[in-house]
């Protein structure tokens, strides 16, 4: 355990769960505290909805899925928000699932052919597709020592592109993630990707990947937790 960390709070920022919470993503952030307090460190989930205001301080920031009226709505607030930059500004976690993905980029072109504007906090460039992806996705993490094989399902009709300041987060197995080819995105300590699940749950050592960074930059020791390598090798089989 990183030296002071058993005597601070780690406080997890989850945005917008009301606009957020199609697909059962705020899930993400009870297993990043979780993950926490079961080593022994102390960790509060402060939920963010959309009259309040971002707070600037919070070591993670958690952002889950959307139906399309509630992603625009949201696109909209974090892009005019002076506090969503000073999040950037500052470096810390941020996971963003599905639609929090696609909001954080550059733009998201709808199927009328409007295009919106994001937040700019990752080099990617979202538009809608005329096929739905829907079931499992499987994709590796070469990049990422340590991660092994993410799994997870999504839903989405968005098709999002890299930019050269991006980095995917994985390369697709099973399922279309991005473009059939790569999977979600890294820039920084920002890390979006398309899977549900919620994906923490069906990978942790993605979770400790994030919290790691946020108790200082070290990796945590692995927790042995058999309903945990239980579900990675029901949805993994042999890749597990």
């Amino acid at each position: 355990m990183p030296s002071g960390v058993a005597d601070s709070q780690i406080d997890i920022a989850l945005i917008y769960p009301a606009l957020f919470g199609s697909y059962g993503d705020q899930g993400n952030a009870t297993v990043l505290a979780k993950r926490l307090q079961w080593r022994g460190i102390a960790a509060e989930v402060h939920t963010v909805e959309f009259t309040d205001d971002i707070p600037t301080t919070a070591d993670i920031y958690v952002l889950g899925g959307a139906e399309d009226s509630a992603q625009l709505l949201a696109m909209e607030r974090l892009r005019d928000s002076d506090a969503w930059r000073a999040v950037g500004n500052r470096d810390v976690p941020v996971l963003a699932i599905c639609a929090g993905m696609q909001i954080l980029g550059g733009s998201y072109r709808v199927g009328d052919g409007r295009t919106h504007q994001g937040a700019g906090m990752v080099d990617v460039d979202t538009a809608q597709g005329r096929n739905r992806a829907v079931g499992e996705l499987v994709a590796t993490t070469a990049e990422l020592d340590g991660i092994g094989t993410l799994t997870g399902s999504e839903n989405h009709l968005g098709r999002s592109t890299l930019g050269p300041s991006a980095r995917p987060l994985g390369n697709v197995v099973d399922g279309t993630g991005n473009d059939g080819t790569v999977e979600g995105v890294r820039q920084g300590r920002v890390v979006g990707t398309y899977l549900h699940g919620p994906v923490l749950a069906r990978n942790p050592a993605l979770a400790d990947l994030l919290l790691g960074w946020a108790v200082g930059g070290e990796r945590l020791e692995p927790l042995e937790l058999t309903a945990v390598t239980t579900l990675r090798r029901k949805h993994l089989g042999n890749r597990a």
